[in-house]
């Protein structure tokens, strides 16, 4: 099923970046909300064996991405994990959502894209409704929003927006950049340090978004120009497949600012197109690795 287009908010094709950041840690500072629902799920349910007040806010920041039901495995593994994550977005809008603030630099980093003439996409793990109760709550007014997404499923939607750039604060959204052959462009503003997020495939790693529009400018310079084969980041010298997506940017660019959900959003576009979520991601799951995307 392919999701329509909202006409109310579309916009023209641009010939400028198509640039996708993930929400949690990277645009918005949501940690002591998530945290504050989580553990109200955890003693609503009687859940996991943790004391009153537990988790602390820093254990539960290390869970911050990855897919709920992977995050409330990791904290009560005996307990009812589809009970317990129908109970978390229960009680995520009350909450959750108002603890949320902006990260420095947000509205800078959004609108460079758009001076550049391109468009901003926000690809996050969270159900669609959080994600667009999220925006709504900061102000923010994305040209795509999409949720229900993890590491390689948001890349291959990044991938089908025709994505040069994702930004992301964890491994899975370099991996993401990576399946979306797009500059995987990490911040420090999660709780990934500069070398895991290279480790991952990081080509630039920044500070935070206030040092996004320099980078955007400087770099946009380049890959623009990508048929002669511009580096993505001149402290790296790494190329990353720019003939591929050169040649992949040539379909264009569909305009309109569109949801798309997953399984716990208002439809299943983004699982039936896109997939099942890479062997890799469910692996380090498996094991208990808290990798947040």
């Amino acid at each position: 099923m392919q999701p329509s287009p909202d006409p109310s908010s579309a916009r023209l094709p641009p010939g400028g970046p198509v640039v996708g950041f993930d929400l949690d840690l990277t645009l918005v500072d949501s940690a002591a909300g998530i945290a504050r629902t989580m553990r109200a799920t955890l003693a609503h349910e009687r859940a996991g064996d943790w004391p009153p007040g537990e988790p602390d806010d820093d254990v539960l920041r290390r869970n911050i991405g990855i897919p709920l039901e992977a995050s409330i495995q990791l904290l009560a593994p005996e307990a009812d994990v589809d009970r317990l994550a129908a109970t978390y977005r229960r009680l995520y809008p009350e909450l959750g959502v108002p603890g949320c603030v902006l990260l420095p630099g947000v509205a800078d980093a959004f609108a460079a894209v758009r001076s550049a003439g391109g468009r901003v996409l926000v690809v996050s793990a969270k159900t669609l409704a959080a994600v667009h109760a999220v925006l709504a709550h900061v102000g923010l007014d994305p040209d795509l929003v999409a949720g229900d997404l993890f590491a390689g499923q948001k890349g291959r939607l990044l991938l089908a927006e025709g994505a040069h750039a994702y930004v992301g604060d964890h491994p899975a959204d370099m991996e993401a950049a990576r399946v979306a052959r797009a500059a995987a462009v990490g911040v420090l503003t999660g709780s990934t340090d500069e070398e895991a997020l290279r480790a991952a495939g990081a080509d630039v790693v920044l500070p935070d978004l206030t040092a996004f529009p320099d980078w955007l400018d400087a770099w946009w310079a380049g890959e623009s120009g990508a048929a002669s084969g511009t580096r993505l980041d001149d402290e790296t010298g790494e190329g990353h497949g720019e003939t591929d997506r050169a040649e992949q940017r040539q379909r264009g660019d569909r305009p309109g600012r569109r949801a798309l959900a997953g399984p716990h959003g208002e439809g299943h576009a983004e699982r039936e197109q896109y997939g099942e979520k890479d062997q890799g991601a469910r692996d380090d799951q498996a094991a208990g690795t808290p990798i947040a995307g």
